[in-house]
C-alpha cells in the first residue's frame, strides 16, 4: 500500500515509517519544516510539505494514497494551554482526510490517547465510545470525540481504526513524558510521586507501538479500537524509584496540592490512576510486545545522558 503518514518525523512516526517500509509499503510523510522533510527522506520515504492546519492539502495527500496513518497532533499548542484549539485542528484534519478516502475501503488509523479514559480500573478497547462520556470538556474527552468521528468513517467506506497510545511511549531518544520526569527530578533534586504513588500508568516501547500501527493499517477491521499497551499499569512510585536510583537523588512523596507546581508541565497528569489493557488488541491482530518494559528501560543509560 501507499500510505500517507502525518507526524512522520516525530517520536513515534520516525519508528512507524521504517516499520512500514520494511514491510514493503510505500510511505509519504507530512513535513512542515525542511528539517522534518530531511529526516523523512533520510528514512527512505517521500515527502509532502504542509501542516495540519491545511485540510485541503491533507485531503489531496490522502486522496493520492491508499490509506492514512494520522499520528500528527498540535502538541505545542495543546501543552501551551490551548488543548481545545489543538483538538479542533485535529478534528478538521480527520474529517478532511477521511472524506478523501470515502468508498475506497482504505485504512485510516488515528493515533489517540489512553490517559484518563477509565480512572481507577484498566481501560479496555470498549471504553470511551459512549458519546455522552466523550464530549466532556477535558483532554481525554476531546480526543475521544475525535476518535468517534474517525470510527464513524466506516459508514462512508473507510476501514477506520483508533490506535490508543499510553502517555509513556518509551525508548532511546525519548523526549516525552518520561524524559520530562527525569528532567524535573534532576532540576529539583528529588524524584517525586503524588500521594502514596500507587497510581498506575500504562506504557509501551516505541518499537512495539510502531509495529501495532502497521498491523492496524494492514488488517484492523473497520470501526476497531486497538491499545498499544505493553505494561498495563506501572505504579508511579516505582517510576520515581527508578529515576531516583539512577540520578542518585531522594525519592519522596509530593502532596497533591503541590503537584501542579512541582511537576509542571505534567502536574495535572502525574497523579492520575489510568491503567489500560490490550487483551482485545492482542487477540484481534496477533500483536505481542517484544520491547523492554518501562522499568527495564528506565534502568538503561539513555534516559540519563
Amino acid at each position: 500500500m501507499k500510505l500517507f503518514v502525518t507526524g512522520a518525523s516525530g517520536w513515534i512516526g520516525s519508528a512507524v515509517v521504517p516499520e512500514l517500509l520494511g514491510a514493503g509499503h510505500q510511505v509519504v510523510g507530512l513535513a512542515r519544516s525542511e528539517a522534518s522533510a530531511e529526516r523523512i527522506e533520510a528514512a527512505g520515504a517521500a515527502v509532502r510539505r504542509g501542516d495540519l492546519d491545511d485540510p485541503d492539502l491533507l485531503a489531496e495527500a490522502a486522496g493520492d494514497a491508499d490509506g492514512v496513518i494520522h499520528l500528527g497532533f498540535a502538541h505545542e499548542v495543546a501543552f501551551g494551554g490551548d488543548f481545545p484549539s489543538a483538538a479542533a485542528t485535529d478534528r478538521r484534519a480527520v474529517a478532511a482526510m477521511g472524506a478523501a478516502l470515502a468508498g475506497t475501503d482504505g485504512p485510516f488509523v488515528l493515533a489517540s490517547g489512553l490517559l484518563g479514559l477509565a480512572p481507577g480500573r484498566p481501560a479496555t478497547e470498549d471504553d470511551g465510545l459512549v458519546p455522552a462520556a466523550a464530549i466532556r470538556a477535558n483532554p481525554a474527552g476531546l480526543r475521544a470525540a475525535t476518535g468517534l468521528l474517525a470510527l464513524s468513517l466506516r459508514g462512508i467506506g473507510v476501514r477506520s481504526s483508533v490506535l490508543r497510545l499510553p502517555p509513556t511511549v518509551h525508548g532511546d531518544g525519548d523526549h516525552g513524558f518520561v524524559a520530562t520526569l527525569v528532567g524535573i527530578a534532576r532540576e529539583r533534586g528529588v524524584a517525586g510521586y503524588v500521594g502514596d504513588g500507587a497510581n498506575r500508568w500504562p506504557a509501551v516501547h516505541r518499537s512495539d507501538a510502531a509495529r501495532l500501527a502497521r498491523l492496524a493499517a494492514e488488517s484492523a477491521p473497520a470501526g476497531s479500537v486497538v491499545h498499544a499497551v505493553g505494561d498495563e499499569g506501572v505504579p508511579f512510585r516505582e517510576i520515581a524509584g527508578a529515576i531516583g536510583r539512577h540520578l542518585d537523588v531522594p525519592v519522596a512523596s509530593v502532596a497533591p496540592d503541590r503537584a501542579p507546581g512541582h511537576f509542571a508541565p505534567l502536574g495535572h497528569f502525574v497523579g492520575l490512576d489510568s491503567p489500560a489493557s490490550a487483551t482485545v488488541t492482542r487477540e484481534l491482530l496477533g500483536w505481542e510486545p517484544t520491547g523492554p518494559g518501562l522499568l527495564d528501560d528506565l534502568d538503561r543509560d539513555h534516559y540519563y545522558r
